[in-house]
């Protein structure tokens, strides 16, 4: 019985839609934009060609709005967004995928293949979206 898994990457499993908001969108704004692109995750865009993406998570809300008690129309991205974002290349073995992603806290990532975005995985696609999981 051959119990080794075949190579997967995260472009396999990765979901291809990919959100831009802008850093000084208030929090309710963006929340807005999630729910009608039905995204989980929204990257924000560079101010600068020098600058790096960010990246807001629901987690983020919860932690900069929701917690501190504060209006979501008086919090902006920017301000509970995390910066930089830590990508993962589209070639990489799901396995480090995994790892990386535990190691650093994070639930989702952008997908970088040739310097875009061109997709995101979050550990539930490595498992849920996995057909040969």
């Amino acid at each position: 019985m051959n119990t080794k898994r075949s190579f997967q990457s995260a472009r396999d499993v990765m979901t291809k839609k990919v959100v831009f908001v802008d850093g000084m969108a208030t929090a309710k704004e963006a929340v807005e934009v999630m729910r009608s692109e039905k995204a989980e995750a929204l990257i924000v865009k560079k101010r600068h060609p020098q600058d790096a993406y960010g990246i807001v998570l629901v987690h983020d809300f919860i932690k900069g709005v929701i917690i501190p008690d504060k209006s979501s129309e008086e919090v902006n991205v920017f301000e509970i967004m995390t910066k930089p974002a830590i990508s993962v290349p589209a070639s990489m073995d799901v396995r480090y995928v995994a790892n990386l992603l535990m190691k650093v806290g994070l639930w989702m990532a952008p997908v970088e293949e040739n310097g875009e975005y061109i997709g995101m995985v979050s550990l539930s696609d490595l498992i849920l979206d996995n057909i040969l999981f």
